[in-house]
């Protein structure tokens, strides 16, 4: 059976408020399988390299400013089609547009403090993986549980 890898980040926000154990629990319910995880303070440098498709907007200093002010936790998780339960789980970037059991809906209020960063492709999953985490920091296993999740 075929895997693929999704990256997420629970932004400073959430961890000041004490949601790590509440956001990583959602993505553990699903079945996916979390192959890394680190606390950090992103560097100025991860943090261009992270949202430099926001280059030149309008918040772009700002969004900068704030993944830098503390720490986050870097998550790489695996799983079919991981991207889009990923998304499902997180929500609308807008919480105010979020479905209602999602992270942003019942634990955010505004765009700029939505708590949880998810990529929104294979492609961006694996470019902001290479951010965070080397190669040898994400660890492949097998859960005893994989028969009971995923279908042959």
């Amino acid at each position: 059976m075929s895997y693929d890898l999704e990256f997420v980040m629970i932004k400073p926000d959430a961890v000041q408020r004490g949601l790590v154990g509440e956001i990583v629990q959602r993505f553990e319910k699903t079945g996916m399988k979390l192959l890394a995880m680190k606390f950090l303070i992103p560097s100025i440098e991860q943090a261009k390299k992270h949202y430099a498709v926001h280059e030149g907007r309008p918040f772009y200093e700002g969004l900068l400013k704030y993944i830098t002010s503390g720490p986050v936790v870097a998550m790489v998780w695996e799983g079919i089609n991981p991207v889009q339960h990923v998304r499902n789980i997180v929500g609308a970037t807008n919480p105010l547009e979020a479905d209602p059991g999602t992270i942003r809906r019942d634990f955010a209020m505004t765009i700029g403090r939505n708590l949880v960063h998810a990529a929104d492709s294979l492609e961006n999953a694996k470019y902001e993986m290479s951010i965070y985490f080397s190669d040898e920091e994400i660890f492949s296993y097998k859960k005893i549980d994989e028969e009971w999740v995923y279908e042959e």
